[in-house]
């Protein structure tokens, strides 16, 4: 049952963020003053074309990357230039991350992928296996523990990625194109699943190019150029 008191929360808050990268001698300015707020529990979706500041978003939004100036609040937390020890312990308490590309270890099984986060976190090998066990079962893997990514669909793959995002207890979890590696009906599979996830409370952000996908959302941002241009509410 969704605890509908979490959405009058702000989790996460960005206040004319910008953001450069260095190119030789040329600088491209990437987010041009971005604002936005995103309330606990909500579910979003980030649109935009290649090169618009989507992914860069996504990167600042996961304490992948800083930003230039502004300023960006996570759960309260003020983010900007963290040391990568302090950006790692905050990135393994409150945030989940699922890829297209699944980005699985490939010499782990999927109960071992899905225990990863917990190893950071100083759990116990037999303790974060039963606790991996737990989330493959409620993903429909338990019979596919022990195999190897290169086993598994790509379905399986991207279930296996979100009980890896899931089993630290994330408050965000971050989603890029999680569906972009998969056909159509798998794809509603899977976000059929992250609806799911969101239904508990946990807040999600999905990147993606696919309107259908975008629409399965409670609200759409549209960023061109560095700059929401759209907030549209689905």
């Amino acid at each position: 049952m969704v605890n509908f008191d979490l959405k009058i929360q702000v989790m996460i808050k960005i206040k004319q963020v910008h953001k450069s990268y260095i190119t030789g001698q040329n600088s491209l300015h990437v987010l041009k003053g971005i604002d936005l707020e995103v309330g606990a529990g909500e579910m979003i979706s980030i649109m935009g074309a290649s090169g618009s500041g989507k992914s860069t978003l996504l990167n600042i939004l996961g304490i992948l990357d800083n930003y230039d100036s502004g300023e960006y609040l996570l759960d309260g937390i003020k983010i900007n230039r963290l040391s990568e020890r302090k950006a790692a312990q905050l990135r393994n308490k409150m945030l989940g991350f699922v890829f297209q590309s699944f980005n699985l270890v490939s010499f782990k099984n999927a109960m071992e992928n899905v225990a990863l986060p917990l190893y950071y976190q100083n759990v116990p090998r037999k303790k974060r296996n039963l606790i991996a066990m737990e989330y493959l079962e409620r993903m429909g893997l338990k019979d596919w523990a022990h195999h190897l990514p290169n086993e598994l669909s790509g379905g399986q793959k991207q279930r296996v990625a979100i009980a890896r995002a899931l089993i630290g207890k994330p408050k965000v979890i971050l989603a890029d194109e999680p569906t972009g590696a998969l056909d159509s009906t798998t794809s509603l599979e899977v976000m059929d699943i992250l609806q799911e996830v969101n239904s508990t409370g946990i807040t999600l952000i999905i990147v993606t190019h696919e309107h259908d996908i975008a629409l399965r959302t409670q609200k759409t941002i549209r960023i061109t150029d560095g700059n929401i241009t759209e907030i549209i509410k689905n």
